[in-house]
Formats: C-alpha cells, sequence, structure tokens
C-alpha cells in the first residue's frame, strides 16, 4: 500500500438500534412509536424508533417529556444482554473483511478496509456487502458513511439514515463539509454552535472562510480542529479504544448560572444525557463526580462514591443535586456544569495492517 494514499474508512452505524431489536422480536410493536428505557418522571429514552422520531423523541431525552410528545409512545424495558449478542454478531461480520475496528458503542464502529481481507474492489462495496450480510444474518439494518477519514465517514453514516449509505471521495470532502451545518459538525457542541452563529458561522464553508488567528482568538485551543474540520482533514487512525476510566458529560452556558433552580434544573438535564451514555455503553461506576466551572474558570469538583456501581437514573440524578446543593451558595456565578461516574465495573465499548489497495 502507497504510505501516501488516504485512508479507506466506514463508519457503520445501526438503525435505531434497541428499538429495532425490539420491534424486530415483538411483531405486535412494528410500525408503533416505541422508545426503549424508562418511563417514569427520572426515566430516561436510551433510543427510540423512526415513528416515535416523529413526533421529536430522540434518544437521552427524559422519559416524561417524551410521553408529553408522543402520547401514544409504547416504553419497552431495556433487554441487554440480547443487544450485545446482536452487536457481537455484527462485530463477527466486520472480522470477516477487517481487523482493524473500533467500536464507538453497541451500535456503531469505525472500519479501516483500506486493506481488506476479502480483497474486494473498492470501499463502498465492502460496506455494501456488511450491509447486505447485517440484514441477512440479523434481520436489521444499518447505514454507512465511507470516506477517506473518520471525522467525514461519521457524518456520511447519518446523511441517507436509516438503512442508506454515503459515500464521500477525497476530492469531495471539503464540499461535503463546506454545505454541513456546524452544528452537525463532530466536536462543535450546541453552545459552541450557538457562540459560532452570533460570529456569523452556520455552515462549514462560513468556517473555512474563517483564519487561524480569528478561531483562535475566539476559540483558543479548539481553534486547530475546527481549522482543519473545516477543511475535511482528520488524521485520526481506527483503533481499539483503550478502556476509558469514566463516562462524563457537561455543558457550558451562554450566561452564568448563580440560581439554583436553574442549576439544578441544568444539573437534571446533564444527569438525563449521562444516564442516556451509561446505559448504551453499559458503563457502570461506583463513583459519581459533579464538576463545576465558574465565571474566573475556576474548577471544583465534588464525588460520593457507592459500594456498588449505581444502576439507577434516579440515584446518579438524585446524588449530583445532593453534591451541587451543599456547594450553595455558589461563591460565584457557574459557567459550566458536569456530571459524570468513575470506578466502572466494566463497559461494553472497552475497544467519548499483500492484498490490494482499494479504492473508495
Amino acid at each position: 500500500m502507497d504510505p501516501g494514499s488516504p485512508r479507506k474508512i466506514i463508519h457503520i452505524d445501526m438503525d435505531a438500534f434497541y428499538a429495532s431489536v425490539e420491534q424486530r422480536d415483538d411483531p405486535a410493536l412494528r410500525g408503533l412509536p416505541i422508545a426503549v428505557g424508562g418511563g417514569g418522571p427520572r426515566g430516561v429514552v436510551a433510543t427510540c424508533s423512526y415513528e416515535a422520531r416523529k413526533f421529536g423523541v430522540r434518544s437521552a431525552m427524559p422519559g416524561g417529556r417524551a410521553r408529553r410528545l408522543c402520547p401514544d409512545l409504547v416504553f419497552v424495558k431495556p433487554r441487554f444482554e440480547v443487544y450485545r449478542a446482536v452487536s457481537g454478531q455484527v462485530r463477527e461480520i466486520f472480522s470477516r473483511f477487517t481487523d482493524i475496528v473500533q467500536p464507538l458503542s453497541l451500535d456503531e464502529a469505525y472500519l479501516d478496509v483500506t486493506v481488506n481481507k476479502a480483497g474486494i474492489a473498492s470501499a463502498t462495496q465492502v460496506a455494501q456487502a456488511i450491509r447486505a450480510m447485517i440484514r441477512a444474518e440479523t434481520g436489521l439494518t444499518a447505514s454507512a458513511g465511507v470516506s477517506y477519514n473518520k471525522l467525514i465517514a461519521k457524518l456520511a453514516s447519518d446523511q441517507n439514515k436509516p438503512d442508506g449509505i454515503c459515500v464521500v471521495r477525497p476530492h469531495e470532502g471539503a464540499a461535503f463539509i463546506a454545505a454541513m451545518p456546524v452544528r452537525r459538525i463532530h466536536g462543535v457542541g450546541p453552545v459552541t454552535a450557538k457562540r459560532m452563529q452570533a460570529l456569523g458561522i452556520e455552515t462549514g464553508a462560513d468556517l473555512r472562510a474563517r483564519d487561524r488567528a480569528f478561531l483562535t482568538a475566539h476559540f483558543g485551543s479548539a481553534a486547530d480542529y475546527y481549522y482543519r474540520a473545516a477543511r475535511g482533514i482528520d488524521d485520526r487512525p481506527v483503533r481499539e479504544r483503550e478502556g476509558r476510566k469514566s463516562v462524563s458529560v457537561e455543558d457550558t452556558f451562554f450566561d452564568d448560572l448563580t440560581q439554583e433552580a436553574a442549576l439544578v434544573e441544568q444539573l437534571d438535564r446533564i444527569a438525563a444525557n449521562l444516564w442516556g451514555r451509561i446505559e448504551k455503553a453499559q458503563a457502570w461506576g461506583r463513583t459519581v463526580t459533579l464538576k463545576i466551572k465558574f465565571a474566573d474558570f475556576r474548577i471544583i469538583t465534588r464525588s460520593r462514591s457507592f459500594a456498588a456501581p449505581v444502576r439507577s437514573a434516579e440515584l446518579l440524578a438524585r446524588t449530583g443535586r445532593e453534591l451541587l446543593l451543599a456547594q450553595l451558595p455558589l461563591r460565584m456565578g457557574a459557567r459550566l456544569l458536569g456530571l459524570g461516574v468513575h470506578n466502572l465495573e466494566g463497559e461494553e465499548d472497552k475497544a467519548d495492517e499483500g492484498q490490494l489497495a482499494l479504492g473508495l
């Protein structure tokens, strides 16, 4: 393989994975708006069917809000042992083509097929073969993004969902990013997207039009990433991930928060998002940690440990609130809140190089 040639990367993303497994196994659920997760006041939607998404229901959404958006929503208790088994089937299919696989969770992974076991003529054909095998062997559908780097492959896999494929070749990468709303670019969170919008940056083209000095002035250390992403550049290799030490979610606010009600409301939202990630990764931790960044950028953390892993969304949220309330009143406004779990019991994605070199 020519060291200077681009990589051939596939991002495979199962379509509404947990919900699709439930609809596959229970014909009575097919065509209905369903959510996998807890439907109670502190329950969280782990994932939902496409029928539910039409009502605005989304992953990591609190169950109560999901019910208000879709009164006919059917909640189904998660069966993680089944999801793990199906995920194992899918990963075995990946292994028929390449050993360079980076799972992100039970339902998505990057594959490097620059050199592939089957000797298929193109990465696009590899992706099509994988999708066909997944459908035939599991009864489920998967979407795929095919490109020359991880950033674009992941964006592409979402482009034609469900059950779709999107191919972005090296000479098309810059234009693909240019047309993308910045809020969809991996690494641009909601707060950063709003900051960019205030600066007149709404698309990848707008981002590319700003020079590195401008981006550094407004986004600090993240500037180089945004500068490269806007040009379709991402040099990260596909590789198995090291076992993570924690799972966390944090959010930065436009206006510093000082009032108890606003702080608790935001932390509850963060806890709901965190629980969605914990359930998806099956990463249970014994220690809950609160992070507060103040207006002067000083950071404090407060933690509470338990004898057994936290396996309840309610316990996670309640612990976070208690840690927060113990710090009130704050000495100054909070610009960021975060919540995480540490001392993990285990996680599913322990994985946030002849043959032909293949063309896309």
